[in-house]
């Protein structure tokens, strides 16, 4: 695994972009710093940073009020392009090296998928929160000890569902459901169609031993969406079906999948693909429509390809209107909220119990998911 021969070219390329785009009791030896104006709120560290989400989580916490001071990454280019980017930040000899530092409450870390549960486990054996990039975990097997050392270590282990933590039009959705404007949630629609670029991918990215298949991985922000505007707190994967109906030189890789799913407080349709064509100006034409009994909302999150330029579009219809809103002005709150849980050991970005079935709803519907064989 460590032998692998990466293609970095583009990561490095792109980080610096991904940066700009992405925008209970303390432990008694991590002490949270004064709150004051000049002084940050709490100290954090990356470990391992092999997918560029890194830069937005990295940009999230510190608009919280957090202090990057540390990272690792045995791959030299991409911890050179990462000090590049945070030149205030010191390289670490080892993960061990801050792992063991007590004066770091937080580690985030974006490495490979299948590393990921693994290092949240000894980050939260040494007393600190983990903040990941999704997928979070890979198996039902790592789920399983992750919430077992969660609940001795009474740490946090947050993953970062960036398609709506860090999507200014999925945030105002979620405003705009709360305050009523579609009535009760019956059923949330999301996709997630994503680019190849198969040239400037890694090697582990075709082998879903190691990312865990396209449900666990596009998937899990379509299940932490359908959790959250549903309101559901419990449910069950109806019926997925996942596969590789396009690329057969990567025979372990997966290029696409869907499921049906049911909340106790709704529904969902959820769609993922690797099939995004390179005459869209996005990596990917996300969008993600709400049906409430009063009306329903779309939300364009990258592209509208219709009319607005950007992302950040939402379009709602209710029993009083046809609204279009530019949400490129809306303030995305995840960083500070995290930031203040960190300290106060609250949930107010998002809960423990909701982090972790939305993974598990996604980990379920891809070991059950039907092999899709389309031959043509």
């Amino acid at each position: 695994m460590h032998n692998f021969s990466l293609n970095r070219r583009r990561f490095i390329k792109n980080g610096s972009r991904a940066a700009a785009g992405i925008t209970i009791l303390s432990s008694l030896s991590q002490p949270a710093l004064s709150a004051t104006h000049n002084a940050p709120k709490i100290r954090f560290s990356v470990i391992n940073i092999n997918h560029s989400h890194i830069y937005g989580m990295v940009d999230a916490v510190t608009r919280g009020g957090g202090q990057l001071v540390s990272f690792y990454a045995k791959e030299p280019e991409l911890a050179a392009a990462f000090s590049k980017k945070y030149p205030s930040a010191k390289p670490a000899r080892s993960q061990k090296e801050i792992l063991e530092d007590n004066t770091i409450q937080v580690v985030l870390s974006s490495g490979i998928p299948v590393e990921r549960a693994p290092l949240g486990i000894e980050v939260m054996k040494h007393g600190k929160d983990y903040l990941v990039d999704k997928p979070g975990i890979t198996t039902l097997e790592q789920l399983e000890e992750v919430r077992r050392v969660q609940k001795e270590t009474k740490r946090m282990y947050i993953i970062m569902y960036s398609e709506r933590l860090e999507n200014k039009a999925t945030v105002k959705a979620g405003e705009l459901v709360k305050a009523g404007a579609i009535g009760n949630v019956i059923q949330t629609i999301g996709m997630g169609p994503h680019r190849m670029n198969p040239a400037t991918r890694p090697e582990w990215f075709f082998d879903k031993k190691y990312y865990g298949g396209i449900i666990t991985d596009i998937g899990s922000h379509q299940f932490d969406q359908f959790l959250f505007f549903t309101g559901s707190t419990q449910a069950e994967v109806v019926c997925s079906q996942a596969g590789n109906v396009h690329y057969p030189q990567y025979p372990a890789f997966e290029d696409f999948g869907d499921v049906t799913v049911r909340g106790n407080q709704g529904t969902g349709y959820i769609r993922v693909d690797w099939f995004t064509p390179d005459g869209l100006k996005s990596w990917g034409d996300g969008r993600l429509t709400i049906l409430g009994t009063d009306g329903y909302i779309e939300i364009r999150k990258n592209i509208d390809i219709a009319s607005h330029e950007g992302g950040n579009h939402l379009y709602l219809v209710n029993q009083k209107e046809t609204k279009y809103m530019d949400c490129n002005s809306e303030p995305l709150p995840f960083g500070e909220q995290f930031v203040n849980d960190v300290i106060n050991r609250t949930e107010t970005a998002m809960t423990q119990e909701h982090c972790l079935l939305a993974t598990e709803l996604a980990l379920k519907a891809q070991k059950n998911a039907q092999v899709l064989n389309i031959k043509k």
